[in-house]
């Protein structure tokens, strides 16, 4: 947990994707979640979290559908949606944290 907070104090917002490699949705997502850091660079960080091997982490944060998308900025999370999302919307919402 510890590193966790590390992950999500940083002055850029950090998309984080709660993910399995089992799950379908998950996987449909993987290429959605390239080009969002493609598009941001340096302006934000994508970050994918294996539910599996995260089970207390995911707890925790009461992840109960996958994908689970989830922004943070400076150690606040600023946005949560579960289910898959397209690259245009997410890059948009990371902008507005940037």
């Amino acid at each position: 947990m510890s590193k966790f907070g590390e992950l999500i104090d940083l002055n850029i917002p950090v998309l984080l994707d709660f993910y399995t490699e089992w799950n379908e949705d998950s996987k449909a997502m993987n290429p959605v979640l390239r080009e969002v850091a493609a598009s941001m660079g340096n302006k934000a960080k994508v970050i994918k979290i294996d539910v599996d091997k995260n089970s207390q982490l995911a707890e925790a944060l009461r992840v109960k559908a996958l994908p689970t998308l989830m922004i943070y900025k400076s150690g606040e999370m600023k946005w949560r949606q579960s289910g898959e999302q397209d690259a245009s919307t997410l890059v948009g919402i990371l902008k507005e944290y940037v």
